[in-house]
């Protein structure tokens, strides 16, 4: 955006008044600049030191392919393989003093070879121990580091995060080791449609290539996500245009629990379709009962603020627990649900096999039921 000064000029005079000169009254000198707000000094110095502490557990993730291209021999006719390295570069934070690095996974998807390198500048080579597609992440274990301890981020709380607070970013974007950024949260529960599973925290801080797998923390130096996206101007662009998302760590802690210790997640599950109410606020809903039965419902004639549940599957947790076709979901575990994103939110942040707390709305009564979550079926 083009900015625009203006000025104001003036014609400076002398007024003679009986026989006398009068002129304005000399200005006062400027006061000196002494350095700047102490407020804001203040909190430079606190920013750099938690920069400080988390720093150690920020690293670089570097990874190698190769990729064979077919060919042919112009002469003979026959076809070979040439081999074509490629290499790449993200970002990743240390989750466990074993050195367990939590980054994102399209940075090792395709890789071969993985070396950690951290900020002093000892590098290591590193395995996958897990990769999860639908949430853009992946476990690390960094080898062959003997007896050293390393320095893992401390987690905070994605949920208690507010929109408007300020967030950090680091991480290595274009090659630029150990970057960092300040901006805030612009949003939470964002969706941009590249993930099967997305609860994304936006941030104006400035995310780029090289990025990806990178901490965003808060100012006491706690993670509080994982940098997965950025949004950019248009397919030519690759820069920052201020609109960058994160993976929550609530649900990044969750998956990397899983990968450490199974090598893949286990994603709970509830046995039920959901539907939102519809805009007009009706929502004829067949009440379906444990026999198989269905009796038609009648529509609602306020707007709903829950979640409809559609079907039921049969013998699912939530068929064993009681729930109905037609039920209305209202809260879960004490959080308040408008949407199927919602729910899914609440379901997919515990483990399989705990309880839920489903509060819900049936034929004007209000009930609570604990639905205990099982593995989702894989459909093999």
């Amino acid at each position: 955006m083009k900015m625009q000064q203006r000025f104001a000029s003036g014609v400076a005079g002398g007024l003679l008044l009986a026989g006398l000169a009068w002129a304005a009254p000399a200005a006062p000198p400027p006061v000196p600049v002494t350095g700047g707000s102490g407020a804001l000094k203040q909190f430079g110095r606190e920013i750099a030191d938690m920069v400080e502490r988390v720093m150690p557990s920020v690293v670089v993730v570097r990874t190698e392919a190769v990729e064979y291209h077919l060919a042919r021999d112009p002469y003979y006719g026959r076809w070979y393989k040439i081999p074509e390295r490629l290499a790449g570069q993200g970002s990743g934070v240390i989750i466990r003093k074993e050195g367990y690095v939590l980054t994102s996974n399209h940075v090792v998807e395709e890789a071969q070879h993985i070396q950690v390198a951290l900020p002093d500048g000892t590098q290591f080579p590193a395995r996958v121990v897990g990769r999860d597609a639908i949430t853009d992440l992946a476990v690390l274990k960094i080898e062959k580091a003997g007896d050293r301890v390393f320095s893992p981020v401390e987690p905070g709380d994605s949920d208690k995060v507010r929109v408007g607070e300020f967030a950090i970013a680091i991480g290595s974007p274009f090659t630029l080791n150990s970057s960092v950024t300040l901006g805030i949260v612009s949003q939470k529960g964002r969706a941009v449609g590249m993930l099967p599973y997305e609860d994304f925290i936006q941030t104006d801080a400035s995310i780029n290539p090289g990025n990806s797998g990178g901490p965003l923390v808060d100012v006491d130096g706690k993670l509080i996500g994982i940098n997965a996206v950025i949004q950019t101007a248009g397919p030519a662009s690759q820069g920052n245009i201020g609109i960058g998302f994160a993976v929550p760590v609530n649900l990044a802690v969750r998956v990397a629990k899983d990968l450490i210790a199974h090598g893949q997640v286990q994603r709970p599950w509830l046995g039920i379709q959901m539907r939102e109410p519809e805009e007009n606020g009706e929502v004829p809903v067949a009440r379906r009962g444990r026999n198989g039965r269905t009796a038609p419902a009648a529509p609602v004639a306020t707007a709903p603020k829950g979640v409809f549940i559609a079907e039921v599957v049969t013998r699912g947790p939530a068929d064993k627990a009681g729930l109905l076709a037609g039920d209305e979901i209202i809260r879960v575990d004490g959080h308040a649900v408008a949407s199927v994103h919602d729910v899914q939110k609440q379901v997919w942040l515990r483990g399989v096999g705990e309880g839920l707390r489903v509060e819900l709305q049936r034929e004007g009564h209000k009930q609570s039921v604990l639905v205990t979550t099982e593995p989702m079926p894989t459909g093999k």
